[in-house]
């Protein structure tokens, strides 16, 4: 059985990466699993533990780093957010493409760990959309919408570290072109794998 990809997405709050990532596993269920990360925030409304996040305590987030069960972990405008190991291994081991939306601390580490992922940077159409997007969420007051915006152009900063800016206008324009995209890759990575093992075989058999 083929291994599947894992696809790190990250973007500025606001820019729409949640939406994104349901309609592309909407579109796609057999292909792609989304790896729920936890947080020690609490949730928004609307919000489903489980299902948008694991919300936990700090102190089992710090007993899951304690027990090298997180893959990755980082701080994020005062909370901890951290992606669990075993879904990443067992779904990759399984053939299906596993997406990981975190953020870009927490996506360089990954890097890091598996030099073979994915990044993927979700931008917007122009920073004037991100923040009317911070602003129709009707979520948070002016004070942490600025805050969001001055992260944001930290983040900007760290884009070079990604394989892939995409810009996320029309929705079911952006996730077709985020499907073939990870899928083009996919392929990529297979073909090199494929000419690696075929040079592997002529140098043994050259030896032998």
């Amino acid at each position: 059985m083929k291994k599947g990809i894992l696809t790190v997405i990250s973007g500025f709050s606001g820019v729409g990466k949640g939406t994104l990532i349901r309609e592309l596993l909407a579109r796609h269920p057999e292909q792609y699993a989304l790896s729920v990360s936890v947080t020690t925030r609490e949730p928004r409304d609307g919000e489903v533990n489980g299902v948008n996040y694991h919300f936990i305590s700090d102190e089992e987030f710090r007993s899951m780093i304690y027990r090298e069960q997180l893959l990755e972990y980082a701080g994020y405008v005062g909370h901890y957010y951290g992606t669990p190991k075993q879904f990443v291994e067992e779904n990759l081991a399984c053939g299906r493409d596993v997406i990981l939306e975190i953020e870009v601390q927490g996506a360089l580490k990954v890097k890091e760990i598996h030099p073979e992922t994915l990044m993927i940077f979700i931008v917007p159409p122009s920073f004037e959309t991100l923040k009317q997007r911070l602003i129709g969420r009707g979520t948070e007051d002016a004070a942490t919408i600025e805050e969001r915006l001055k992260r944001a152009s930290e983040e900007a900063e760290n884009l070079e570290s990604y394989d892939y800016a995409l810009t996320n206008d029309v929705l079911e324009e952006s996730t077709e072109r985020l499907h073939r995209l990870i899928q083009s890759s996919k392929e990529a990575v297979k073909y090199k794998q494929k000419e690696l093992d075929a040079l592997r075989a002529q140098i043994q058999n050259y030896h032998a």
